[in-house]
């Protein structure tokens, strides 16, 4: 009982209860729900139905727009389905809902826009089920290791759908080699985040970076080299701008319903520093993490179309992806420097703020949003600054197989430059504390395992 309320005889209003694993995955149900809805409406069922069978029997080597595959219509419905079957699995499995789970659902549901499709997705995630038996260990423990390690998914689309190998050749090749993927990522996950200490929120694009540059280069040694793939719409930014900015003020909206008094709880997210792991449903609560994730989308989006830059299957799956992370890691005060940095990279090199890889370097750069946290947010314009760079090199080694590009190249410019910046600083701050989580963010992500 606080001080007033003693005097008034009365109790001080309850905390609101945390939201149920039930109630966070009923709210990415919805969201994905609505996608579907949306698809159906834009298209109609015939044609989404044709479009569906053209984005399942795709390639989808980086980028591939599933918009200019089947459709607008298409595309959003592969994408609201697919996550609707994530969601049943993470019911089935019994998965703790934590803000890393709300991050792999939404970039599901982003990625299946240009990349991870109803096909594709499974070996791999079958994958870690068999590391998990193996390890006779609950498949809820590794389950988001398997959806975000579905990055990898165009591999198996490739082997199937090339069109040099024998159906009797390509269906076990595919299968076996995504089996194989999914079981190794586990393993390599734990090692490889030890390189960047939780200074890229998807160390998982880093992993599959490594993992699918090892793949690539087994498969080229036998002279099986993807080709390249380009697919990239434009000019429908009125009807797809108009369908987010309903999504993310439904979100901050929500966010109110869930607790009123969501302020001082969004005040604890922007403390942070954002460096993984950090929960902000542990941290704050659902309703402060929807509304942080609404507004962090509405940001991403205003930055699309201020630039003159397209929402696309591509884009929009970048923007969803930072609608993801906004409940693990992600805030306004640090996905800005970065963004900014990627912004003046473009004025100093040789491409435009709107070219495809630009747009999506700024907002899936923003995975190196902890350095901004951390150090400042002229350390986060440095970083973006490189990653502008960074990310449109790497890719070639990976022959476009890794949807997570920006994450692999995010990694390594943090493993990089988070080391120079703690020298430095050592130097100029002497007994300044080390790179860890503060004391909020440990405990935060120990309440969400």
């Amino acid at each position: 009982m606080d001080h007033e309320a003693a005097e008034q005889g009365t109790n001080p209003a309850p905390a609101p209860a945390p939201a149920s694993d039930r109630t966070i995955l009923l709210v990415v149900a919805a969201y994905a729900a609505a996608f579907v809805g949306f698809g159906l409406a834009v298209d109609g069922p015939a044609a989404v139905a044709r479009g569906l069978a053209a984005i399942l029997t795709s390639r989808d080597t980086l980028l591939t727009d599933y918009f200019g595959i089947g459709g607008i219509g298409a595309g959003c419905v592969n994408a609201g389905l697919l996550t609707l079957c994530a969601c049943f699995v993470y019911h089935r499995a019994g998965a703790k809902m934590t803000g890393s789970a709300v991050a792999c659902l939404f970039l599901v549901l982003g990625f299946a826009l240009f990349g991870k499709n109803l096909l594709n997705v499974w070996p791999i995630v079958a994958g870690v089920a068999l590391y998990a038996r193996w390890r006779g260990e609950a498949f809820a423990t590794h389950i988001n290791t398997a959806f975000f390690g579905v990055a990898l998914a165009p591999i198996f689309s490739e082997i199937l759908f090339s069109g040099t190998l024998a159906a009797a050749v390509s269906v076990p090749l595919a299968v076996g080699t995504g089996l194989a993927i999914g079981f190794v990522l586990p393993p390599a996950a734990a090692q490889l985040f030890k390189a960047h200490m939780g200074f890229s929120l998807y160390n998982m694009g880093f992993t599959a970076g490594l993992v699918g540059t090892l793949v690539v280069a087994l498969y080229k040694s036998y002279g099986f080299v993807p080709d390249p793939v380009f697919v990239w719409t434009s000019g429908n930014n009125a009807l797809l701008g108009s369908f987010l900015g309903v999504v993310f003020a439904s979100m901050i909206a929500l966010g109110f319903g869930f607790e009123r008094g969501l302020l001082s709880g969004w005040k604890k997210v922007v403390a942070t520093t954002g460096q993984s792991p950090t929960d902000f449903i542990a941290l704050a609560g659902l309703g402060p993490a929807l509304a942080n994730m609404g507004l962090c989308g509405a940001i991403a989006m205003a930055y699309i179309l201020l630039v003159g830059g397209d929402l696309n299957g591509p884009v929009i799956g970048a923007i969803f992806t930072v609608v993801g992370f906004a409940a693990f890691g992600k805030h306004p005060r640090n996905i800005v420097p970065i963004m900014v940095g990627v912004f003046l990279g473009s004025l100093a090199k040789p491409w435009n703020i709107d070219d495809p890889s630009i747009l999506l370097a700024a907002l899936f750069g923003t995975t190196l949003a902890p350095i901004a946290g951390r150090f400042g947010w002229h350390w986060g314009v440095v970083a973006g600054f490189i990653h502008s760079s960074a990310a449109l090199t790497v890719g070639p080694v990976h022959a476009g197989l890794n949807l997570y590009n920006n994450g692999f190249a995010a990694g390594i410019v943090a493993s990089v430059l988070v080391p120079v910046i703690i020298a430095i600083q050592a130097r100029t701050q002497p007994g300044r504390e080390p790179p860890g989580p503060s004391g909020a963010e440990r405990a935060a992500a120990k309440g969400g395992k």
